[in-house]
Protein backbone atom coordinates (compact mmCIF):
# COMPACT_ATOMS: atom_id res chain seq x y z
CA UNK A 1 0.00 0.00 0.00
CA UNK A 2 1.85 3.02 -1.28
CA UNK A 3 -0.46 5.49 0.49
CA UNK A 4 0.74 4.28 3.90
CA UNK A 5 3.32 6.63 5.40
CA UNK A 6 5.98 5.23 7.72
CA UNK A 7 7.42 7.88 10.02
CA UNK A 8 10.34 7.52 12.42
CA UNK A 9 10.09 9.29 15.77
CA UNK A 10 7.33 10.53 17.99
CA UNK A 11 4.28 12.16 16.46
CA UNK A 12 1.54 13.78 18.58
CA UNK A 13 -1.16 11.30 19.55
CA UNK A 14 0.94 8.22 18.81
CA UNK A 15 1.21 7.06 22.43
CA UNK A 16 -2.55 6.98 22.85
CA UNK A 17 -3.18 5.46 19.46
CA UNK A 18 -0.57 2.68 19.85
CA UNK A 19 -1.97 1.87 23.31
CA UNK A 20 -5.49 1.85 21.82
CA UNK A 21 -4.46 -0.53 19.03
CA UNK A 22 -2.93 -2.91 21.56
CA UNK A 23 -5.82 -2.64 24.02
CA UNK A 24 -8.47 -3.23 21.38
CA UNK A 25 -6.76 -6.08 19.54
CA UNK A 26 -5.69 -8.01 22.61
CA UNK A 27 -9.04 -7.55 24.35
CA UNK A 28 -11.04 -8.69 21.32
CA UNK A 29 -8.78 -11.65 20.52
CA UNK A 30 -7.28 -12.71 23.86
CA UNK A 31 -9.57 -11.21 26.56
CA UNK A 32 -6.75 -9.04 27.92
CA UNK A 33 -7.92 -6.44 30.42
CA UNK A 34 -7.20 -2.81 31.23
CA UNK A 35 -3.98 -4.03 32.89
CA UNK A 36 -2.42 -4.68 29.48
CA UNK A 37 -3.50 -1.46 27.77
CA UNK A 38 -2.33 0.57 30.78
CA UNK A 39 1.00 -1.30 30.76
CA UNK A 40 1.52 -0.48 27.07
CA UNK A 41 0.59 3.19 27.58
CA UNK A 42 2.80 3.57 30.66
CA UNK A 43 5.85 1.77 29.27
CA UNK A 44 5.59 3.41 25.84
CA UNK A 45 5.28 6.83 27.50
CA UNK A 46 8.34 6.13 29.64
CA UNK A 47 10.27 4.93 26.58
CA UNK A 48 9.42 7.98 24.46
CA UNK A 49 10.30 10.31 27.35
CA UNK A 50 13.86 8.89 27.35
CA UNK A 51 13.97 8.30 23.59
CA UNK A 52 17.41 8.82 22.08
CA UNK A 53 17.43 8.75 18.29
CA UNK A 54 21.08 7.64 18.34
CA UNK A 55 20.18 4.31 19.97
CA UNK A 56 16.35 3.94 19.79
CA UNK A 57 13.79 3.70 17.03
CA UNK A 58 10.04 4.31 17.00
CA UNK A 59 8.14 4.00 13.74
CA UNK A 60 4.46 4.45 13.01
CA UNK A 61 2.51 3.49 9.92
CA UNK A 62 -0.23 5.98 9.09
CA UNK A 63 -3.05 5.91 6.60
CA UNK A 64 -4.73 9.28 5.94
CA UNK A 65 -2.91 10.80 8.95
CA UNK A 66 -4.18 8.12 11.36
CA UNK A 67 -1.70 5.80 13.08
CA UNK A 68 -2.54 2.24 12.09
CA UNK A 69 0.63 0.44 13.19
CA UNK A 70 3.89 0.73 15.08
CA UNK A 71 7.18 -0.92 15.96
CA UNK A 72 9.90 0.08 18.40
CA UNK A 73 13.56 -0.68 18.97
CA UNK A 74 14.62 0.04 22.54
CA UNK A 75 18.40 0.23 22.53
CA UNK A 76 19.05 1.17 26.16
CA UNK A 77 20.42 -2.28 27.13
CA UNK A 78 21.88 -3.24 23.76
CA UNK A 79 25.37 -4.08 25.03
CA UNK A 80 24.23 -6.66 27.60
CA UNK A 81 20.89 -7.93 26.32
CA UNK A 82 20.55 -6.82 22.70
CA UNK A 83 18.13 -4.40 21.11
CA UNK A 84 14.56 -4.94 22.31
CA UNK A 85 11.87 -5.00 19.62
CA UNK A 86 8.60 -3.83 21.23
CA UNK A 87 5.07 -2.59 20.55
CA UNK A 88 4.72 -4.14 17.12
CA UNK A 89 1.10 -3.90 16.03
CA UNK A 90 -0.90 -3.45 12.85
CA UNK A 91 -4.56 -2.40 12.84
CA UNK A 92 -7.29 -4.41 11.16
CA UNK A 93 -7.30 -1.74 8.43
CA UNK A 94 -3.74 -2.61 7.37
CA UNK A 95 -3.27 -6.19 8.59
CA UNK A 96 -2.31 -8.61 5.82
CA UNK A 97 -1.14 -5.89 3.41
CA UNK A 98 2.62 -6.06 3.88
CA UNK A 99 2.90 -3.13 6.28
CA UNK A 100 4.12 -5.32 9.15
CA UNK A 101 6.93 -6.57 6.94
CA UNK A 102 7.85 -3.00 6.02
CA UNK A 103 7.96 -1.98 9.70
CA UNK A 104 10.12 -4.96 10.68
CA UNK A 105 12.53 -4.20 7.84
CA UNK A 106 12.81 -0.56 9.00
CA UNK A 107 13.54 -1.67 12.55
CA UNK A 108 16.09 -4.31 11.56
CA UNK A 109 17.84 -2.00 9.09
CA UNK A 110 18.15 0.52 11.93
CA UNK A 111 19.70 -2.14 14.18
CA UNK A 112 22.16 -3.13 11.48
CA UNK A 113 23.11 0.51 10.86
CA UNK A 114 23.87 0.88 14.58
CA UNK A 115 26.00 -2.25 14.64
CA UNK A 116 23.73 -4.03 17.12
CA UNK A 117 24.70 -7.66 17.52
CA UNK A 118 21.34 -9.09 18.63
CA UNK A 119 17.65 -8.20 18.57
CA UNK A 120 15.14 -9.89 20.86
CA UNK A 121 11.43 -9.70 21.58
CA UNK A 122 8.86 -11.20 23.90
CA UNK A 123 5.57 -12.44 22.53
CA UNK A 124 3.29 -15.34 23.33
CA UNK A 125 2.13 -18.53 21.69
CA UNK A 126 -0.80 -18.15 19.33
CA UNK A 127 0.14 -14.93 17.53
CA UNK A 128 0.78 -16.86 14.34
CA UNK A 129 0.92 -14.01 11.81
CA UNK A 130 3.48 -12.14 13.91
CA UNK A 131 5.46 -15.35 14.51
CA UNK A 132 5.55 -15.92 10.76
CA UNK A 133 6.99 -12.42 10.20
CA UNK A 134 9.57 -12.89 12.94
CA UNK A 135 10.72 -16.23 11.57
CA UNK A 136 10.71 -14.94 7.98
CA UNK A 137 13.16 -12.26 9.14
CA UNK A 138 15.47 -14.76 10.86
CA UNK A 139 14.25 -14.69 14.47
CA UNK A 140 14.42 -17.97 16.36
CA UNK A 141 12.46 -19.11 19.40
CA UNK A 142 14.99 -19.41 22.25
CA UNK A 143 12.85 -19.58 25.39
CA UNK A 144 9.26 -20.18 26.46
CA UNK A 145 7.37 -20.56 29.70
CA UNK A 146 4.02 -19.81 31.30
CA UNK A 147 3.92 -16.24 32.54
CA UNK A 148 1.76 -13.29 33.58
CA UNK A 149 3.65 -10.24 32.25
CA UNK A 150 0.67 -9.55 29.96
CA UNK A 151 -1.87 -9.57 32.83
CA UNK A 152 -3.24 -12.96 31.75
CA UNK A 153 -1.47 -16.31 31.85
CA UNK A 154 -0.02 -17.18 28.46
CA UNK A 155 2.86 -19.24 27.11
CA UNK A 156 5.42 -16.44 26.82
CA UNK A 157 8.03 -16.76 24.10
CA UNK A 158 11.35 -15.03 23.57
CA UNK A 159 12.65 -14.76 20.01
CA UNK A 160 16.16 -13.64 19.09
CA UNK A 161 17.92 -12.63 15.93
CA UNK A 162 21.71 -12.59 15.71
CA UNK A 163 23.03 -9.81 13.47
CA UNK A 164 26.67 -10.93 13.67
Amino acid sequence: MSNVEIVKGYIPGSIGRVAELHGTYYHENWDFTVFFEAKVATELSEFLTRYDEKRDGFWTASLRDRVEGSITIDGIHTEKEGAHLRWFIISDVLRGRGIGGRLIKEALNFCRSKGYKRVYLWTFEGLNAAKHLYEKNGFELVEQHKGMQWGTEVNEQRFELSLE
